[in-house]
C-alpha cells in the first residue's frame, strides 16, 4: 500500500513538472533531489542499487555545489551595466546550467543502467504517463539467484 502511494506521488510529480510544456522533455529521476527515497521504493532497488544511488547522490551534490559557487561568482564579478554585458552574463549562466543538467542526466543514466528489465519497464511506463522522453539505456539482464548479473 505504501509503495502504491509512493508510485502515485512520483507519477503525479512527473505529471506536474511536465504540465504546460509544449516540448517533450527528458524523463529524469531527480537523484540529487528530495525524491531519491521515492525512487528507491518505487523501483524496488536492491541493496547494491541503493548503495550506487547514494554514491551518485553524493557525486551530484558536489557537482551542484560547484555549480552554485560558479553561478554566484559569475553574478558577483561579471559586469552588468549594459544590455550587452547582461546578454553575455546570461549566455555564461546558461552554459553553467547546461553543465549541471548534463551532470544530472549522466547520473540518472548510470543508475538506470543498473535497472533490471522490470524496473526499466516501470520507468518507461511512468515516463509515458508523464509525457516525458525516457533516457535510453540497456537494462541489466539477471539470470539465476537474485544479485547475480549475467
Amino acid at each position: 500500500m505504501v509503495i502504491l502511494k509512493q508510485f502515485c506521488a512520483f507519477a503525479a510529480f512527473l505529471l506536474f513538472i511536465s504540465h504546460g510544456n509544449a516540448q517533450v522533455h527528458e524523463c529524469t529521476l531527480d537523484i540529487g533531489g528530495k525524491n531519491a527515497n521515492n525512487v528507491a521504493d518505487i523501483f524496488q532497488l536492491n541493496e547494491g542499487q541503493k548503495s550506487q544511488m547514494e554514491e551518485l547522490r553524493a557525486e551530484y551534490s558536489i557537482a551542484y555545489k560547484t555549480f552554485e559557487e560558479q553561478s554566484q561568482k559569475l553574478l558577483d564579478e561579471h559586469p552588468q551595466s549594459t544590455s550587452e554585458e547582461l546578454t553575455t552574463l546570461a549566455g555564461k549562466y546558461r552554459a553553467l546550467q547546461e553543465n549541471i543538467t548534463a551532470a544530472s542526466r549522466a547520473i540518472d543514466e548510470e543508475l538506470l543502467a543498473s535497472f533490471n528489465q522490470k524496473q526499466y519497464n516501470l520507468y518507461l511506463s511512468l515516463c509515458h504517463e508523464a509525457f516525458r522522453r525516457p533516457i535510453e539505456v540497456t537494462p541489466v539482464i539477471y539470470d539465476g539467484p537474485p544479485g547475480e548479473k549475467k
